[in-house]
């Protein structure tokens, strides 16, 4: 049996950023507080655990700390944790993904200017709700193509379209699009990251070739999400797993062929894990 490991599984650049800044300032010996699970990886968070580190998931834990590091993680966070940590003294360490950080920029700009700021992406991802919050007017979240058709604005108002940067390129296209029928006067900034759309588009091409997909992530992970729906796309036999543990396979032997890709928050020991497991058991 053969099996075809994606180039482009595991870390991307923005989360070995956040990861290996938590783990630098874990060693400087500090409280070390996260405000949300640095990435959407369980074992990761548990590991950083294990080392101190703290997770904290609202503003009102966020008010509860007296001393220490906060550090923001990958997805970002809205202005106002900024300026709760600032007010409360802590010091701060940003992690945001420069891409994600892109984002902001815009839409405060945009929005500022007076653009209604249209955010296609998972409303509640963490990403989404940092994003928002960097608007100076509320925002509207556009999950869906039936979202997009039955949106309805004045067509004489400026419309700024940005996107969350793991959103699946091809629908974040389809949506633009009925956007643009619709006939409003729309700017459309493409903020999916570069990675998310190569990781995508080897994903759906090695899983049109085999004949077992597996896709490695975390189970809140929103880009192992969507590769997972891409994959299955292509192939019926597509297999969501967070570690070795979740791989439960009885491969007829007329399979010749197997894929694996893994989200942006997935650990290199656990692909390889699972590479070999697959390499050396079928």
């Amino acid at each position: 049996m053969e099996v075809i490991l994606a180039e482009k599984a595991g870390f991307c650049f923005g989360v070995k950023r956040a990861v290996d800044t938590v783990y630098e300032q874990a060693e400087a010996g500090d409280r070390i507080y996260t405000f949300g699970p640095i990435i959407h990886n369980e074992e990761v968070v548990k590991d950083l655990e294990k080392k101190g580190v703290q997770v904290i998931e609202t503003k009102e834990e966020l008010a509860q700390i007296e001393e220490g590091t906060i550090v923001i993680r990958s997805h970002g966070v809205s202005k106002e944790i900024y300026e709760q940590i600032e007010k409360q003294g802590l010091k701060c360490v940003d992690a945001t993904c420069p891409f994600v950080k892109r984002i902001h920029n815009i839409v405060e700009k945009e929005s500022m200017a007076g653009k209604q700021i249209i955010i296609i992406g998972n409303a509640g991802h963490p990403e989404v709700e940092g994003i928002m919050g960097w608007c100076e007017s509320d925002a509207i979240v556009i999950e869906s193509m039936e979202e997009a058709e039955e949106f309805r604005y004045d067509e004489a108002k400026e419309i700024c379209i940005v996107s969350q940067t793991t959103y699946n390129y091809n629908k974040f296209q389809d949506i633009v699009e009925i956007f643009k029928q619709k006939g409003y006067n729309v700017s459309v900034v493409n903020t999916i990251c570069n990675a998310t759309e190569e990781r995508q588009t080897e994903a759906r091409k090695i899983a049109a070739q085999v004949d077992v997909m597996i896709v490695i992530g975390g189970n809140h992970s929103s880009n192992t999400r969507k590769l997972y729906e891409i994959c299955l796309q292509e192939c019926e036999d597509t297999y969501f797993i967070q570690t070795l543990e979740d791989l439960h396979l009885e491969l007829p032997k007329s399979v010749r062929l197997v894929g694996i890709t893994a989200g942006a928050s997935t650990p290199n020991n656990i692909i390889e894990e699972v590479q070999n497991y697959v390499r050396i058991n079928f």
